[in-house]
């Protein structure tokens, strides 16, 4: 990738000092965002919410390694995604009233963009655990410390929670210090993960690269797609890209954003090579970035880019300068970006959006559900799989919170079970109703329910009696978990 371009540097301590390119970059930023370098002024918000499963987690974690460090002075703290100081804990007094004295205490908002580099903000940017040791920070007033932190993950999600944040005397050794961040951190992550329910894991994605290939002749999921919310989509998108804007396609997981995309350029030439690159939520980026950013180049080729909001700090600015200097005046541009909502991409790459589009979500294009089920079993049995007016009714009837992949997957399955798939063939989640997650006994109870109402020829007294419940009790049920079964008929 291209190296940071030679910017000088306001503060000469910093512009002569010999730095790792993460700080460099990050000392870049700060005086772009307009961070004062002598003056450290963070943006207080109030009283931090201290219920969050974030907070408690954290707070135990951190309350536990405090009696294992008691005579140490460090400060321990937890921050949420966007730098806000949720809790401090430590014993050491002279410690607490300098952090005081620079605003690094719950309430006050330390993100890079507020206080410049420092531990903190640079393991929100950059996604990573960050050590920033005294003459390092951006502010010279930070410069009395060194800061260890580490991002905390949402275990079930993989998005970006917040950050442990270690801070001692920038005299006192810091060897361990980044260490004892890290196993912070992924002891929070696997707290919470308890604590939501002891729900699977989501394994987080490590970036890919693979060609998206045209199906045959009306074969393809988004030429399927007739919903007036679809068409519309594509119309606007395709018009972007015969014009030569820069697109981005933004919608829910799974809504089918790389698809659109797709159609919008195959408009304007059907052999096209087109690549879908997402950012990896971890692993080695740049190797991610090398791989396929010479294809840019090649002129019969565009790059759909998705995963952007993953990108630490450095690789979204390096990533916004190779697409910056790869664009093509007055012709289709080589790539689009995607991404759930405009608010959460990288500023750089963001700068760069010429034209949005926005998908519509399934649950708002319900006339797309039975075609798109069509394709999907005839994907899985290679031949065409009916399904009743009952099955029908119960997936038009979803609002589809995994959108056109989560009903890829349960009609998929359903396809591998049946030559006419039913009712009782489609996973009990179609006929929940529910916006809660479920922990694990709930999705137990739920699905042997569903088992039993979507038996054929069944009764409520027979699911009751089966159960080994009463009727009032299983209504109750129903209700509490939204099961909705479509009658016969």
């Amino acid at each position: 990738m291209d190296d940071l371009p030679a910017r000088s540097l306001a503060d000469p301590d910093l512009a002569g000092r010999v730095a790792a390119p993460r700080l460099r970059a990050s000392w870049h930023r700060s005086q772009d965002y307009g961070v004062p370098p002598d003056e450290v002024i963070p943006v207080f918000t109030g009283s931090p919410d201290t219920g969050s499963l974030l907070y408690e987690c954290a707070h135990r974690v951190l309350t536990d390694l405090q009696s294992t460090i008691a005579n140490e002075p460090v400060s321990l703290m937890v921050a949420d995604s966007d730098g806000l100081v949720l809790a401090r804990l430590g014993d050491d007094r002279d410690i607490r009233r300098s952090l005081d004295r620079v605003h690094l205490a719950p309430g006050f908002t330390y993100s890079e963009r507020n206080a410049g580099t420092n531990g903190l903000g640079l393991s929100l940017a950059d996604r990573a655990p960050s050590l920033v040791r005294a003459g390092d920070h951006y502010c010279t007033d930070l410069r009395g410390y060194t800061c260890a932190a580490a991002p905390v993950l949402e275990p079930l999600t993989g998005q970006l929670a917040g950050s442990i944040n270690l801070t001692t005397w920038s005299e006192s050794s810091s060897e361990l210090l980044l260490g004892l961040a890290q196993t912070a951190a992924s002891a929070t992550s696997a707290l919470m993960l308890v604590r939501a329910g002891g729900r699977t894991v989501r394994p987080a994605p490590r970036g890919e690269v693979f060609s998206v290939v045209r199906g045959s002749a009306g074969d393809d999921d988004g030429d399927l797609c007739v919903s007036a919310g679809w068409r519309a989509a594509l119309d606007e998108a395709a018009r972007a890209v015969a014009a030569g804007r820069v697109l981005t396609v933004l919608g829910e997981p799974g809504a089918g954003k790389a698809t659109l995309a797709a159609l919008a350029r195959r408009r304007l030439a059907v052999r096209q090579r087109l690549l879908h690159a997402r950012a990896p939520e971890g692993g080695d980026v740049a190797a991610w970035l090398e791989l396929w950013t010479p294809e840019l180049h090649d002129p019969d080729t565009c790059v759909i880019v998705s995963g952007l909001p993953h990108l630490p700090a450095w690789a979204a600015g390096d990533l916004a300068r190779t697409l910056a200097a790869a664009r093509r005046p007055g012709r289709p541009q080589p790539f689009v970006l995607s991404a759930p909502e405009f608010a959460v991409l990288p500023d750089q790459l963001a700068r760069l959006a010429d034209a949005v589009v926005e998908v519509p979500p399934l649950r708002a294009r319900t006339e797309d559900v039975l075609p798109l089920a069509g394709l999907f079993a005839r994907q899985e049995r290679h031949r065409t799989v009916a399904l009743t007016p009952r099955a029908a009714r119960a997936l038009t009837g979803c609002p589809w919170p995994g959108n056109v992949r989560q009903l890829r997957r349960v009609v998929r399955e359903a396809a591998a079970r049946a030559d006419v798939v039913d009712v009782h063939h489609l996973a009990p989640e179609v006929l929940d109703g529910g916006s809660r997650p479920l922990s694990r006994l709930e999705r137990l109870e739920r699905d042997e329910i569903v088992r039993c109402l979507t038996e054929p020829g069944t009764t409520m007294t027979r699911v009751a009696e089966e159960l080994g419940i009463g009727r009032a009790t299983l209504y109750r049920k129903i209700a509490q978990y939204k099961i909705a079964v479509p009658r016969s008929g």
